[in-house]
């Protein structure tokens, strides 16, 4: 009896211990260690500052730890505020300090200078331009040193109402269709003329020159109607017989430098390729002047009121169909879509690579490169560099999906074709500069773009910026000897062109 009442005990505690196993393997958090097997892996803790990844994070968190016996990652959400002094003083205070930390390319500088980031590991290898644009490899490249791991990013580019530009494919086809008709109607009837009265067999109908529309017919239509450049824009708007909903062919954020900065992106350097040689600064040149010239010609033509624009109120006009043609970032998909779901969208869309501004001038955009940075201070940097890699190697979507995120790399599968398109964007786009002596640059051009779309002058605003920017490197007052004016005549000729010159 005994005997049956200890083997029965044995089988209730190993049930009950069994029971505490699959509970914790079912029901356990990746931020507590409650389970053995949590306990026996290395943390690798990670700090962002952005709570729409919070969602993304926590699943490859989860997925990772399933996946890897040795280290879990413990995502942290904490304050932007002061992010790398409240980095710096985690680390040196080991309290909970993070391994990886997710910030902007343009503060890459800082950090390594700071000892907060280091050299990663095997990066020309892992960094591949086969795998990574262009800009991303630039974006984390500090003096000759990848230095952080791309992981999204955020660039502008064009956005059309595609539906507008279909329907005019549409009615475009439709009017040769009926001219051929006339034409070839017409012929017929002279040839009766001649020869004859007509037969039945020789009448033209409809089926004879008015074939069936495609829909690859009109996608081959408005990819061809699709603007190279403003000045294409400009003759769109001239012979564009627009729906009544319609207040604005091309409306952009003009106090906005992320959106404005496509005009000179293509003349301006600063820092060199990977932005970070202050040796390497021109920002006031001939080229630079004339594209601001462009730009502020373009006042007359979309009369954008720069005290009551913003971003917001554009992409809502643009979702409304009350444009035509914007200028937006990656987060106007979700836009888009959020607002098709509820109803209140019935318009399609599409993303073109930024235009050029004329057939002699180029434009280039903005990027700016979430990167994933191995702290220099971490002491499981070993680990800490193979959940980045981990990460920046996911090419599931489940970045845009959970995150609203575009991933920095080649690869990822997107639902959305449009998202592709703006990787191709960023690919060949100027990354943001980690000089900290140029940070506030943007804050500069900012001003100097809305001073020169009221009306300022073009050549003075921007030799204004480029000594101040230099006066702030060179450490001394510095001015620079004023360009001549280029000829507005040219320009204005230029912008207003036939499209057909611009190829």
């Amino acid at each position: 009896m005994r005997i049956r009442i200890r083997i029965i005990s044995i089988i209730l505690v190993a049930c009950a211990l069994l029971g505490t196993y699959v509970y914790a393997r079912s029901d356990r958090s990746i931020f507590e260690d409650y389970s053995l097997f949590a306990r026996n892996k290395t943390t690798v803790r990670l700090w962002y500052t952005d709570d729409t990844l919070t969602p993304y994070l926590q699943s490859k968190a989860v997925a990772y730890s399933e996946s890897n016996s040795k280290v879990r990652i413990e995502p942290v959400l904490v304050s932007g505020l002061e992010y790398l002094e409240a980095i710096n003083k985690a680390s040196v205070d080991e309290d909970n300090y993070p391994d990886l930390y997710i910030i902007t390319n343009d503060s890459l500088e800082k950090a390594y200078l700071a000892g907060l980031a280091t050299e990663i590991e095997g990066g020309d290898e892992f960094l591949s331009k086969g795998i990574f644009p262009e800009a991303a490899i630039d974006s984390v490249t500090y003096k000759g040193k990848k230095i952080a791991y791309p992981f999204y990013f955020e660039t502008s580019s064009l956005i059309y109402n595609k539906t507008y530009l279909e329907n005019m494919a549409v009615e475009t086809m439709q009017t040769e269709i009926d001219t051929a008709e006339g034409e070839a109607a017409q012929e017929e009837t002279e040839k009766a003329e001649e020869e004859g009265e007509l037969s039945e067999e020789d009448e033209v109908t409809s089926e004879d020159v008015n074939p069936e529309i495609t829909q690859g017919m009109i996608d081959e239509v408005v990819a061809e109607s699709l603007p190279l450049n403003i000045s294409d824009i400009l003759k769109f708007a001239e012979s564009y017989n627009a729906p009544e909903q319609v207040e604005a062919v091309f409306q952009w954020d003009v106090t906005d430098i992320f959106y404005n900065y496509f005009f000179v992106g293509n003349y301006m350097n600063v820092g060199g390729q990977a932005g970070d040689d202050v040796s390497q600064i021109d920002i006031y040149n001939t080229d630079t002047i004339s594209c601001m010239k462009i730009y502020q010609q373009l006042n007359q033509f979309f009369a954008i009121d720069a005290d009551s624009i913003d971003y917001d109120k554009v992409v809502q006009d643009f979702i409304d169909g009350k444009v035509v043609f914007t200028i937006a970032t990656t987060d106007i998909i979700k836009k888009i879509d959020d607002a098709k779901a509820s109803g209140e969208c019935n318009f399609e869309f599409a993303v073109a690579d930024m235009p050029g501004l004329t057939a002699d001038f180029g434009s280039r955009t903005m990027s700016v490169t979430d990167c994933i940075v191995v702290n220099g201070l971490s002491e499981n940097a070993e680990e800490a560099n193979e959940v980045a890699r981990f990460l920046c190697s996911d090419n599931s979507g489940d970045i845009y999906k959970l995150g609203g995120k575009v991933a920095a790399h080649y690869g990822v599968k997107y639902d959305n074709p449009n998202l592709a398109t703006f990787v191709g964007v960023y690919a060949d786009s100027v990354p943001m500069p980690k000089t900290i002596e140029t940070s506030n640059l943007w804050m500069e051009l900012e001003i100097a773009f809305t001073k020169i779309w009221n009306g300022e002058d073009c050549n003075s605003t921007l030799k204004n910026v480029s000594e101040s920017i230099m006066t702030q490197v060179t450490g001394t007052p510095y001015t620079a000897e004023a360009l001549p004016d280029p000829d507005d005549d040219a320009i204005t000729a230029g912008l207003t062109e036939d499209s057909e010159d611009n190829d």
